[in-house]
């Protein structure tokens, strides 16, 4: 088992590509605290992973709040003894609204989700790393749309907002042992595109040629969740700072 022993905390774990990044550390061995709001698909997760190999357990809350934040870290320190991955998962798509129809609201809502929970899950699972001494992986789920015209200004300025963020910290922490890599997806079958609500069709139109192709080439999560397990195994110890397109070839369209 690739991750027996170690001890993971997970963002936007109640569905898509979150709960099959829990499902398969879980099957790896790992004991895993996944955190989303809705509570009631946590527990339903947890009857599905109740017999694989490693542990699991949950924390209910919201990634833009800094108590539920730093709550998700240190229940998984208070359950588990310690942690030894983050996986920065839950995100929020904008509307597509080009930046001249773009709102204050919609800045707010998709940075304080995309930028501002993975800063401050970042921010306290290193503390934890540093007191522990010995290291840790973060891996922070981006977009294509960090580096292609694949949604709005907005989600694509949050994404690679989280990028660079992610490069800082592996560059910082090198000494320490704590490694910083991004997984960039593609299209993917989850339900992320029903956060945006009603696309502007301004911008929509925009984007439609390419949305059309890659929509032809949907992932499945568990592709994500491969990659996630890569990265916060041991095989991956020499690697960091990087930015990895999970894409099915978008980023050549």
């Amino acid at each position: 088992m690739r991750l027996e022993g170690k001890v993971a905390v997970v963002t936007g774990a109640s569905s898509g590509m979150g709960k099959e990044i829990v499902k398969l550390y879980v099957a790896e061995g790992a004991k895993v605290v996944a955190f989303a709001r809705r509570e009631e698909r946590l527990v339903a997760l947890g009857e599905e992973v109740k017999d694989y190999a490693g542990e699991y357990a949950y924390y209910a809350g919201d990634v833009s709040k800094r108590e539920d934040t730093e709550g998700a870290i240190d229940y998984a320190v208070e359950k588990f003894g310690k942690i030894d991955i983050l996986v920065n998962n839950a995100g929020v798509m904008d509307d597509m609204s080009p930046i001249a129809q773009a709102t204050d609201e919609k800045y707010e809502q998709v940075f304080a989700i995309n930028v501002y929970g993975p800063m401050a899950t970042m921010r306290k699972a290193c503390q934890v790393f540093l007191a522990q001494g010995n290291g840790g992986s973060i891996i922070n789920i981006s977009s294509v749309g960090s580096m292609h015209q694949a949604a709005g200004p907005i989600y694509g300025a949050s994404k690679a907002a989280l990028n660079a963020m992610s490069r800082n910290t592996a560059y910082v922490y090198e000494k320490e042992g704590i490694r910083c890599n991004v997984i960039a997806p593609g299209g993917f079958a989850t339900e992320i595109g029903t956060s945006m609500g009603r696309p502007n069709m301004d911008g929509y139109q925009k984007y439609a040629a390419v949305i059309g192709l890659a929509a032809n080439n949907q992932g499945d999560p568990k592709e994500i969740a491969n990659a996630c397990l890569f990265l916060g195994s041991d095989e991956a110890k020499f690697i960091s700072g990087v930015v990895l397109p999970v894409d099915g070839g978008w980023m050549s369209f």
